[in-house]
């Protein structure tokens, strides 16, 4: 299904199991994702009811407030990162609170260059960047961070 939290960010959840092979696919899973809103502890208990991310339950998240974030970890991981911030105030109006994939990757620069090279886009901080904001050249954003 997918949905939408109090303050408008789509998110989608599914019930049974993902796939056979559930390690694998924990192999290959986005590095983690963050939800950026007005408000990430108001945000943090909704998602904490309708997921039951943080119960006593066996495979249940962690929850931390760490670097102005609310930080979920599964074993250890984190897998998820709520942000608070004004996005009323941001450059563009039309931003609203919603989520950012991260996938982990060895060379942030040539993820860039193959975006670019595709028909994407590419923002980066510059070289030697962490991080880059890419889009498909449907528009859709996902963020690619340099692992170590």
């Amino acid at each position: 299904a997918l949905l939408a939290d109090r303050d408008g960010a789509v998110f989608g959840i599914w019930e049974g199991k993902l796939v056979t092979g559930w390690e694998d696919w924990r192999r290959a899973a986005p590095a983690f994702v963050r939800l950026h809103t007005r408000d990430a502890f108001d945000a943090a208990i909704f998602y904490g009811e309708v997921l039951d991310w943080a119960s006593e339950h066996a495979g249940c998240c962690d929850v931390d407030y760490e670097e102005n974030e609310v930080v979920l970890r599964s074993r250890g991981d984190i897998v998820a990162r709520i942000h608070s911030g004004a996005l009323g105030a941001a450059p563009d109006p039309t931003l609203r609170p919603h989520w950012q994939i991260h996938f982990a990757v060895k060379d942030v620069e040539a993820c860039a260059r193959a975006a670019r090279a595709h028909g994407g886009t590419a923002i980066q901080g510059g070289m030697g960047s962490t991080e880059a904001i890419l889009s498909d050249p449907d528009g859709a954003h996902f963020t690619v961070t340099r692992t170590d």
